[in-house]
């Protein structure tokens, strides 16, 4: 699609021969004073405004003003034959792109217009990133309304606003990542570089030159100078992930910039200094590891400053649900397929199973469910036996529960029946020691166990 342009001058022969010269590349406009450019503003946007600066009533100034009051600003390019300083200043001041003088350079006006359109994209991509950022790593793209999980984002809206250094510890797979980035994004540095190191990714003398950086010749293989995470996140956040597994030499390097804000490039001797807001993560305990002489104990005490738990997902049972609706729908739209469903079997297992790799593991439970279950409707009995952590379904005796009533011991069984029969009820008939048609009547009377979907066989 064309970009469009509006050209404003009184000069009949000047805005037909404009539009002549550019009518071929873009949707061209035409205002001949600057109420009818008005009424057109309002009626439409314009990617450019063009427009004279001495017109007949109102000024080429007054259709940049009120051209920039627009909800869809235009590129605004002054032009005129009074051309000074003074005059391109003040449309500069205006919020004008550029200035032309009268008589026109064609080839000039198609480069400046083609700078404008693509300056303008750019300004567009820009704001649309910003909010998908904004809406992806605010609270509200935290998906929860669990207890614990509010307490993390209460303490997260304490210390964002802060310079403190702060210490996330959980499991791996808890959202650590996810919530140093909220940090960074709910801070005064959010439109500053949000840089992410996993520590236990690279080797101890990797990740010494990752971190704060190497000159030329400092080891073999160094050709020429690199600049690290520090100097790349100046005025941002970097985060550090798996802070447990650095090395000893990397410990003292991280302790001195702690306490000094400095640190040297790997073969460099002379100190410099960033400003830089650090987050930790780590999914071992530090302490144990001060006491193992593993990590520096005054290390330690320098980046725990404000510590964040962030708790398993089996001690968030009532996230599990929202997250599995979250990423089902998000991974069907990714696929372009239906989102399958989970009847309230399926949805009673997977709120019950602990979840040992946490969102992570539920992300790729989520995603394997949509790509081998497009758009089906997912019981408890397609779900593979580890989410009943491995244990064998037995419908004996020993299955009696006796804190149960006889008719909720019977309705107990008959559920662990079908699961081991994988919804056949014959099979599960059998195994219960009843008939087909007591089973039949046994699923009239308790519905919510007839969730297979599966005809009888």
């Amino acid at each position: 699609m064309p970009a469009s342009i509006l050209i404003v001058d009184d000069e009949k022969h000047t805005r037909e021969g404009l539009q002549f010269a550019l009518e071929d590349s873009y949707d061209v406009y035409l205002a001949s004073n600057a109420d009818q450019a008005f009424n057109l503003l309002e009626s439409q946007p314009f990617d450019v405004v063009l427009t004279d600066l001495r017109m007949s009533g109102k000024s080429g100034m007054k259709v940049i003003d009120e051209a920039l009051r627009m909800p869809q600003k235009p590129i605004c390019i002054m032009m005129t034959a009074y051309g000074n300083v003074e005059t391109a200043v003040e449309a500069m001041k205006r919020g004008a792109f550029d200035f032309l003088t009268k008589p026109v350079n064609l080839e000039r006006l198609d480069i400046l217009i083609k700078r404008a359109i693509n300056s303008k994209q750019i300004e567009t991509e820009n704001r649309e990133l910003h909010q998908r950022l904004d809406q992806k790593f605010s609270f509200k793209g935290i998906i929860g309304n669990s207890s614990a999980l509010d307490a993390v984002i209460e303490r997260v809206k304490l210390v964002a606003p802060s310079k403190a250094t702060i210490l996330l510890e959980g499991e791996t797979g808890t959202g650590k990542e996810l919530i140093a980035q909220a940090i960074h994004q709910n801070s005064d540095r959010s439109r500053k570089a949000f840089i992410t190191v996993n520590c236990a990714a690279l080797p101890p003398n990797l990740l010494e030159s990752e971190l704060f950086g190497h000159e030329k010749g400092a080891f073999t293989g160094a050709m020429e100078k690199r600049v690290g995470r520090f100097e790349a996140s100046h005025e941002g956040t970097l985060f550090l992930d798996e802070i447990g597994e650095i090395d000893a030499t990397t410990q003292i390097k991280l302790l001195r910039f702690l306490e000094t804000k400095t640190f040297e490039r790997v073969g460099s001797i002379k100190p410099m200094s960033v400003d830089v807001r650090l987050v930790f993560a780590t999914n071992q305990n530090l302490k144990e590891l001060v006491e193992k002489g593993t990590f520096r104990e005054d290390l330690y005490y320098r980046l725990n400053v404000i510590s964040i738990f962030l708790p398993p997902l089996r001690e968030r049972k009532e996230d599990i649900a929202l997250l599995l609706n979250h990423f089902l729908t998000f991974y069907a739209k990714d696929n372009g397929v239906p989102v399958p469903q989970l009847d309230s079997g399926a949805i009673r297992v997977l709120g019950e199973y602990r979840w040992p790799g946490n969102i992570r593991e539920l992300r790729n439970f989520a995603e394997n469910t949509v790509v081998l279950h497009r758009g089906a409707m997912i019981t408890e009995y397609d779900l593979d036996n580890r989410f009943r952590e491995g244990a064998p379904v037995s419908v004996h005796s020993e299955g009696v529960q006796s804190n149960l009533s006889v008719e909720e011991n019977e309705k107990h069984l008959l559920r662990k029946a079908l699961i081991q029969a994988k919804g056949n009820r014959t099979k599960a008939a059998e195994l219960m020691g009843i008939s087909r048609r007591t089973l039949h009547r046994k699923l009239l009377q308790w519905p919510e166990l007839d969730t297979t979907g599966k005809s009888v066989s």
